[in-house]
């Protein structure tokens, strides 16, 4: 593995380049670069959803996913590397099997509101979609492990079911339930603006 860092500013990619865990350097817009992007984005989203109030074994299962999470920037940060293991892929099934068990059926689409913490994980989530959607693209033009793609997948789901265990959990007042998509209201706002 490459060495840590002991500075952060070391002007090497004043030159609109960066470089790699392998040594190699490649431009800032690579797709590889993109894709340890997200994820640090992703990662980074999770550590706001970690300075609110959570229950306790969301908050030890989120911390797991943050070392997760770099290992697969790691990963991506060193091309033909592998540090994500596939058993970090089952335990996102898992917890995603176990606190889904715990909810109601869906009764319609949900909006990602209701409390903060919730809507925060649902801003995870679509971090996680994304950074899923990078690593396809990088994939598609060079070799990546399936782990990562896996992961961010699993991880994506997780996040939405998460959404809902945090609302149930009503930590801060403002939730106790998710938050349905009505398309009547669409069209009674439509009839109203018809009507004036």
């Amino acid at each position: 593995m490459a060495n840590r860092l002991s500075q952060i500013a070391t002007r090497t990619g004043d030159d609109g380049t960066t470089g790699l865990g392998d040594g190699s350097r490649v431009p800032k817009d690579h797709l590889r670069v993109q894709a340890m992007g997200d994820v640090d984005e992703l990662n980074s989203n999770l550590g706001v959803l970690l300075a609110e109030p959570l229950p306790e074994a969301v908050r030890e299962l989120l911390i797991t996913i943050q070392h997760e999470l770099f290992n697969l920037g790691g990963e991506l940060c060193m091309p033909g590397y592998e540090l994500l293991k596939m058993d970090a892929v089952l335990r996102l099934d898992q917890a995603l099997a176990d606190h889904n068990a715990e909810l109601p059926r869906l009764k319609e689409f949900i909006l990602p509101a209701g409390t903060r913490s919730a809507a925060i994980a649902h801003v995870c989530r679509t971090v996680a979609r994304r950074a899923e959607r990078a690593v396809v693209t990088l994939a598609a033009h060079e070799s990546i492990n399936a782990a990562p793609r896996q992961y961010l997948n699993r991880l994506s789901d997780l996040l939405f079911v998460l959404a809902r265990v945090l609302n149930r959990a009503n930590l801060d007042g403002l939730g106790g339930d998710d938050v349905y998509w009505h398309s009547e209201r669409l069209k009674r706002n439509e009839s109203d603006d018809d009507a004036s």
